[in-house]
């Protein structure tokens, strides 16, 4: 949840975001409208205890005489605090419910708009030329590495198997983001798939995201869409006296892929499960928009090493998710689609998921007592698409596929895979 002390000071800026969201400014004036009625319960229930607090001495002073009457006022004083502090929960709930309805505060400089709107910060490589190039469907088959069809028979559409070289293409990328991530100074995670709803709900991912999740009603747990969202609540209820924290989370994701029909349902790009490495910051809010390009900057390398062409995009205001302030992607080249599709992002969340998970820190503020620590996301390997890309991308006129000379020590040295 974003700043209540920025709401109340400068609500046009509040308000600003949402339009450039494309989200609904009255939110804000219902936030403040909460804001003011909690504040109003407050001032009544403390006002009634102080009054019962006085009123009890009364009760130890009065005469024989006048006992009963005071008892009288002191029974319905009684009865008016229990009537206000329901009054002042109620208000509690209702303001929070207000201030979860409103996404981060966009970073100034992000671009307007949606989807398509993003900018082009840069483009590096020059993508493979490919005559007749097949896609990685194709390719996956006559490696005997992608299982699509039998994945449709045993779990239904969207999901598929890795088999031979492909379940050893995963190993191998997984091995080279943990290894590039440990050396960064990243601490690896194997991290749970399931969540509690305070741990999913904390981190953002219960509300326009919603849809995207699957719950087990029976255990009221949640099945994550990314490791971020355990990583999020690693450290929730938490004071960290040291920072940077980070960790590089590995954990199976799944996806509904809500009201993505006719996109890229062919093959392994987006699909309900897959793995994936994922890079996680914990740090002094001070220092999240330098952690954010720090993080982008990991991301590119791990391209670079894998020698595949891509631009790197500043998402518009209304494509970003409900934590996240900015957003930079990673889109590498498909030969078969003539097009650069993501492959990965990083997202700087500022504090707004440090206060919805209560993960604070001392730091700078050792004189002020405590305050949120800003947290990050960036994904270092989607694996499914990344071995889509890496077969689409990489693919040779005789049908085998180029493996990147950062890859091989992780294949057992293999140079090009073979049909």
């Amino acid at each position: 949840m974003i700043d209540l002390k920025l709401v109340r000071d400068d609500p046009d800026a509040v308000r600003a975001s949402q339009r450039l969201r494309g989200a609904d400014e009255s939110l804000v004036d219902a936030l403040l409208a909460a804001d003011d009625a909690r504040r109003a319960a407050v001032t009544r229930a403390d006002g009634l205890r102080a009054e019962q607090k006085t009123i009890g001495r009364e009760v130890a002073r009065a005469s024989a005489e006048d006992r009963p009457h005071v008892l009288t006022r002191a029974r319905h004083l009684a009865d008016d605090v229990k009537t206000a502090e329901a009054e002042q929960q109620r208000a509690d709930d209702a303001l929070r419910e207000a201030h979860l309805a409103i996404a981060n505060i966009v970073e100034d400089g992000v671009p307007p708009g949606g989807e398509d709107d993003f900018v082009t910060l840069e483009i590096v490589g020059a993508p493979p030329s490919v005559a007749d190039p097949k896609d990685h469907v194709e390719i996956g088959a006559g490696l005997s590495a992608i299982d699509t069809e039998r994945g449709a028979k045993v779990s239904g559409a969207r999901f598929y198997f890795l088999t031979g070289i492909g379940a050893q293409l995963e190993l191998a990328l997984v091995n080279m983001a943990m290894a590039q991530a440990m050396d960064a100074g990243f601490t690896p995670v194997i991290a749970p798939a399931l969540v509690k709803p305070e741990i999913m709900a904390g981190t953002g991912y219960l509300g326009a995201h919603a849809s995207e999740v699957y719950r087990l009603a029976d255990d009221d747990l949640y099945l994550v869409g990314t490791s971020e969202v355990a990583l999020g609540g690693y450290h929730s209820g938490e004071i960290l006296d040291e920072l940077p924290r980070r960790y590089a989370g590995f954990s199976s994701c799944f996806r509904r892929e809500a009201g993505s029909y006719g996109k890229d349902t062919k093959g392994i790009i987006r699909v309900h499960w897959f793995d994936k490495v994922e890079m996680f910051s914990y740090v002094e809010a001070a220092d999240a928009k330098d952690e954010h390009r720090r993080l982008l900057a990991w991301e590119r390398e791990f391209m670079d090493s894998l020698e595949l062409a891509y631009r790197v995009i500043d998402t518009a205001a209304g494509d970003l998710g409900a934590s996240a302030s900015r957003k930079f992607d990673i889109e590498a080249w498909f030969p078969s689609q003539a097009a650069y599709r993501e492959l990965t992002s990083t997202s700087n969340c500022t504090t707004f998921q440090a206060r919805r998970l209560n993960v604070r820190t001392r730091g700078a503020a050792q004189d002020r007592g405590t305050e949120p620590v800003a947290t990050l996301n960036g994904t270092l390997c989607a694996v499914a698409r990344t071995i889509a890309c890496l077969l689409d991308h990489h693919q040779q006129p005789d049908g085998t596929v180029y493996v990147p000379q950062a890859l091989r020590p992780y294949l057992g040295g293999r140079e090009l895979l073979t049909p």
